[in-house]
């Protein structure tokens, strides 16, 4: 079985954020491995022509926010596990999780799943299955309990 040694754990800052860092950050104690809190400031996108158009964030003031909010969970659960760090970055939240996994030499993705289902699932997709099923590690997909 592979040891794993580094977890990638995309947030959002919702809801359920806290439940699910938690969750990444007992299970990293037990495992003895590092945790990554890892939150994308999503690209827009724009249609023309019917046409996707991606435009970076370039929202200094976006980023700044994102990159607090980081800071303060990361602080909150250090106190839980010391090997906790964080990252922000922009782009299409999922291609950036997953070049990131990979380029971190992630051994494992716990990603949050809000349970989607029906109509909403079909017009909005699922972030965390798409990450699920492009990940170039193990995945994790965790549902908090409501």
């Amino acid at each position: 079985m592979q040891e794993i040694r580094k977890i990638i754990v995309p947030v959002d800052f919702q809801q359920y954020t806290d439940e699910i860092a938690e969750f990444a950050t007992a299970m990293a104690n037990k495992l003895a491995a590092k945790v990554v809190f890892f939150h994308v400031v999503e690209t827009a996108i724009f249609y023309s022509d019917f046409v996707p158009t991606y435009m970076p964030v370039k929202d200094d003031e976006t980023i700044a926010h994102a990159e607090r909010r980081m800071s303060e969970l990361v602080e909150k659960n250090s106190k839980i596990w010391m090997g906790c760090s964080g990252q922000v970055k922009s782009g299409d939240v999922v291609d950036t999780v997953v070049d990131f996994a990979r380029a971190e030499g992630a051994d494992l993705i716990i990603i949050g799943t809000h349970g989607a289902k029906g109509l909403e699932k079909i017009l909005l997709g699922s972030v965390a299955e798409r990450v699920v099923k492009r990940a170039g590690c193990a995945a994790l997909l965790y549902k908090p309990q409501k």
